[in-house]
């Protein structure tokens, strides 16, 4: 749990509440003036209404040029980042011609594989002419091919699971999922700060959700216990099935999963564990394998596997991972399966060949120095960033590394110092964290050198006195330069 210090949660609620007061009193005489305009809609209820519509207009729009950047080459440890105008005070946007290169400290290319590769690239190109840039059909009818028929076999074997399917997006894995898997009558315990996708999924399936506190094994088995003690509401029947869902990598706060003993406590329970790998699939573990390998849990005490291809693998899509009961289940009823386009040929090529990369069977040992180059970049980052004074959130061996901002007047100002010393962050707001939980969140990658991380360093530190988010005691100045060349003349 993140522990705000009192006077930033004070000021950071102050910030808002202006925010809010001015946002109401600015919309007070818009409704005043709006008397006197001329609206073709009138008689129709307002399509767009509500604290959502209120949060785009009155605080989103002043900072929208810190999301949502433009660029013009592959997402690599350096980009372009296309130059933004704006006239009418940040509500709308319009390009330039002017590109400015910038190191790209956002982008979930962990492995360095989104940028153009000597092994993956030609065998990508080979296949979009073979099999051209989509199969324009879904899986149950004319989608499949070769390459997604061997992508499965290669996903399973490589997450350690006897089966496995292929979908074209990431978000829907996990959204057409889990009302697939259970229904009215089931009961999905997921922890408090699970992705997006996983609660959309949860909220359709129709099943009793329940919550447990993040990460906190101890929390999870009272909810259990107390759930399959009452049972069903209001019949107070047994629970049809229970599904546990986590994640290997929580994407806002770099953590990993406790997953041994959420596994033990699920074993205890009978209930299932489904393991979202997302970010930690490629990512983590010797041989890149996930949260399994790393924290030595065997891949048959998680029942169901998911994992996404946008990160460690330079592709898009995602993976479910289980039984062959299940996979062929899955098959027969996964609308995302039956009814969506499959997943690009080309696209799936880049997934192989990258597995075969990482495992070695190309003939090198680049997979291996990639998974080792993510790892001593991201615990290398994470400690200077921790001796620096910021609050740094997430573990070690973790690529993701979120930096408290807290109050929203920083979000913008640390988003746009950064980028005028050359160096691209993602600043992340509510809704996406909790209102007070403003962070930056540092994506490291295997194709970083360690120049461009104590440059990447450097200007953060400069930033961050600016901006005022050192929230601890920094080392002195002498111990991390004198730290700095000795890891220099190591390397």
């Amino acid at each position: 749990m993140i522990t705000i210090p009192y006077l930033t949660a004070l000021t950071t609620l102050f910030s808002y509440g202006l925010l809010f007061a001015f946002g109401q009193f600015r919309d007070f005489f818009r409704k005043i003036f709006d008397r006197w305009s001329t609206n073709n809609l009138q008689g129709y209820a307002p399509i767009c209404l509500g604290l959502e519509d209120f949060y785009i207009r009155r605080l989103y729009l002043r900072i929208q040029d810190c999301f949502g950047r433009p660029i013009s080459s592959a997402p690599d440890a350096w980009f372009d980042v296309v130059e933004r105008y704006s006239n009418d005070y940040n509500k709308t946007l319009k390009r330039t011609d002017k590109i400015n290169k910038c190191l790209n400290l956002g982008s979930y290319n962990y492995l360095g594989f989104a940028a153009s590769d000597e092994y993956c690239t030609p065998r990508v190109i080979d296949s979009l002419k073979r099999f051209s840039a989509s199969t324009c059909s879904a899986r149950a009818d004319g989608g499949t091919t070769t390459l997604h028929k061997e992508l499965e076999v290669c996903v399973a074997n490589f997450v350690g699971k006897p089966a496995a399917i292929v979908f074209g997006m990431g978000y829907v894995t996990n959204s057409a999922i889990l009302p697939v898997l259970i229904g009215k009558g089931g009961l999905i315990i997921s922890d408090s700060l699970n992705h997006n996708s996983i609660v959309n999924g949860a909220r359709g399936s129709g099943a009793t959700v329940r919550v447990f506190q993040h990460n906190t094994p101890s929390h999870l088995e009272k909810v259990l216990r107390e759930q399959i003690a009452e049972g069903q509401p209001r019949t107070h029947r047994p629970w049809k099935k229970i599904i546990v869902v986590v994640e290997g990598i929580y994407s806002m706060e770099g953590e990993l999963c406790k997953l041994p003993e959420i596994v033990a406590t699920c074993k205890k329970y009978k209930a299932y564990v489904y393991l979202d790998e997302a970010h930690s699939i490629g990512a983590v573990g010797k041989s890149g394998r996930g949260v399994c390998e790393l924290l030595g849990v065997d891949t048959a005490d998680v029942d169901i596997m998911m994992g996404t291809f946008t990160k460690s693998f330079g592709s898009c899509g995602g993976y479910i991972a289980g039984s062959k009961e299940l996979i062929q289940y899955l098959k027969y009823t996964c609308p995302a399966h039956l009814y969506a386009t499959s997943i690009s040929p080309p696209a799936a090529e880049q997934i192989i060949s990258a597995i075969k990369v990482i495992l070695g069977e190309d003939g090198s040992s680049r997979g291996a120095q990639k998974l080792a180059r993510i790892r001593e970049n991201s615990n290398f980052f994470r400690s200077e960033l921790q001796k620096m004074g910021f609050e740094v959130l997430g573990d070690n061996d973790s690529p993701v590394m979120p930096i408290m901002l807290y109050n929203p007047a920083k979000i913008p100002a640390f988003s746009r110092e950064c980028l005028k010393h050359n160096v691209a962050v993602v600043t992340v707001a509510f809704p996406a964290t909790p209102l007070l939980l403003a962070r930056a969140r540092i994506c490291i990658s295997a194709s970083h050198t360690r120049e461009d991380l104590l440059k990447a360093l450097e200007v953060i530190s400069q930033v961050g006195d600016l901006v005022g988010i050192k929230y601890f005691p920094a080392e002195p100045k002498k111990q991390l330069q004198q730290e700095g060349k000795d890891i220099i003349k190591l390397d």
